[in-house]
């Protein structure tokens, strides 16, 4: 695509339009991933399933993102960010409508499949919605708004097993499988009107081709390179593979944790203390988006990034009511992580923003196997000392973080504030320019005087 804009050609009113719809797409996927915990212990209890064989849908949902996301992003490179909006909510309502079927014939099997539809909706979608945040504006603020947007993630995804697990899935329809079939109609619903919506509503192509020459313009050639050679955006794959696992890891063993603490807390409580931890994770994202105002996202990243490693080794070892703590705090510290991480791997890649968008969405796949790791030490030793797990994938961010503060360091200087490189380097062309001139009309006022 040649033509389109970038986001800093949007005027105030176009630019939050843009943005009010796309944000309102993470509420979306915040709620189906809400609702795959509640579910699994529904239907451990309706088809009389073991844990493993109900961890299915999970390795269903996050194993779409490892199938779907770059097909998504190849798609979109051809039709652009609205057209890549409209499949992700074609196939989010799809999978969550044949739903009704699975229930009418008590089908796990079809339950399974259809969560990997869903996945595959909500892969395309993530592809769309974070790198059209990310370029949404100028590239200082990026990390900034992938974290608010996200927010809202975050509030779906304790809102949606809380409306749940109190009003769907007790009493009488807790041995039941038609509570679903209207929860997941719903889901459907949800979809379909945000499908129409998306149709009818203009939203302002951001093309590779506009963002790529808003970098040359400057002197930014990095696209130029072929896509293998975009490190950045390669190791941060790695980096959101390592930590989305340990993500998923540290919530799935929570209410375990909780419940052997030994501090009197039993099962139903400490299910109530991991939707406080889940709010705590929230709270975290929107304070995140206050301090990225301000501090470099690469700096902030590996500040957090130690903490991680910090309290879930306090998790791991941390007695009673330590560890506890520890639990809490390390929810508030993964707050910023995924969205940081993402503006940061898709950084002026220019031509290869989408493609790049993609590989990043594709680490969402570490969900579907840091947890058995996990597991499988909590149930050969205890649930405590599986937190290593996550631990091994925080380092693994924390060494990607601290290696672009080295990099940043290394090419332009120490930085503690976020600035707009772009900005930066256009003011300083424009600088040199006037000096330039200057310099021009002096010499020329010195001929002028010497000739006459």
């Amino acid at each position: 695509m040649s033509s389109g804009v970038t986001g800093t050609d949007l005027s105030r009113r176009q630019w939050a339009f843009a943005f009010s719809l796309v944000t309102s797409l993470f509420f979306t996927w915040g709620f189906a991933y809400g609702l795959l915990d509640v579910l699994n212990a529904h239907f451990q209890t309706v088809f009389g399933i073991g844990k493993t064989k109900s961890t299915l849908l999970q390795l269903a949902y996050f194993g779409a993102y490892l199938v779907y996301a770059p097909f998504a992003s190849v798609f979109m490179e051809r039709y652009g960010y609205k057209k890549g909006i409209h499949m992700g909510l074609t196939l989010y309502s799809l999978g969550a409508i044949f739903f009704w079927p699975s229930a009418v014939y008590r089908a796990y099997g079809g339950f399974v499949g259809c969560t990997f539809v869903i996945g595959c909706g909500l892969s395309c979608l993530e592809v769309a919605a974070n790198s059209y945040i990310s370029v949404l504006g100028s590239p200082k603020y990026a990390a900034a708004r992938l974290n608010f947007s996200q927010g809202f993630q975050g509030v779906a995804s304790f809102a949606g097993p809380m409306i749940a697990s109190r009003w769907f899935f007790q009493g009488k329809n807790a041995n039941s499988l038609d509570t679903v079939q209207w929860v997941y109609l719903a889901v459907a619903g949800l979809g379909l009107v945000l499908n129409i919506l998306f149709y009818f509503c203009t939203l302002p192509e951001i093309t590779q081709d506009a963002l790529a020459a808003e970098m040359h313009e400057v002197g930014l050639t990095n696209d130029k390179d072929p896509f293998w050679k975009q490190y950045r955006c390669i190791f941060g794959w790695v980096a959101q593979t390592a930590y989305v696992g340990a993500q998923v890891a540290v919530a799935s063993l929570a209410v375990n944790f909780l419940a052997e603490q030994g501090v009197g807390i039993d099962k139903p409580l400490a299910s109530q203390l991991f939707s406080y931890c889940q709010i705590t994770f929230t709270v975290g994202r929107f304070v995140g988006v206050v301090l990225l105002n301000f501090i470099d996202p690469a700096l902030l990243l590996s500040l957090y990034a130690i903490a991680c490693c910090a309290f879930s080794l306090g998790v791991s070892f941390g007695p009673g009511v330590a560890g506890v703590g520890c639990l809490f705090t390390l929810f508030f510290f993964e707050s910023i992580c995924y969205p940081v991480i993402f503006t940061l791997g898709t950084k002026n890649l220019g031509r290869h923003t989408k493609r790049g968008s993609g590989l990043i969405v594709m680490g969402v796949g570490g969900g579907a196997w840091f947890p058995p790791a996990a597991g499988s030490i909590a149930d050969r030793d205890t649930t405590a000392h599986s937190y290593l797990v996550p631990f091994a994938g925080y380092i693994a961010m924390a060494i990607y973080a601290i290696g672009i503060v080295v990099d940043q360091a290394r090419k332009g200087g120490f930085r503690f504030r976020a600035i707009d490189e772009i900005a930066q380097k256009r003011a300083q062309i424009e600088k040199e320019r006037d000096i330039s001139d200057a310099e021009l009309d002096k010499k020329g006022t010195q001929e002028y005087v010497e000739s006459v």
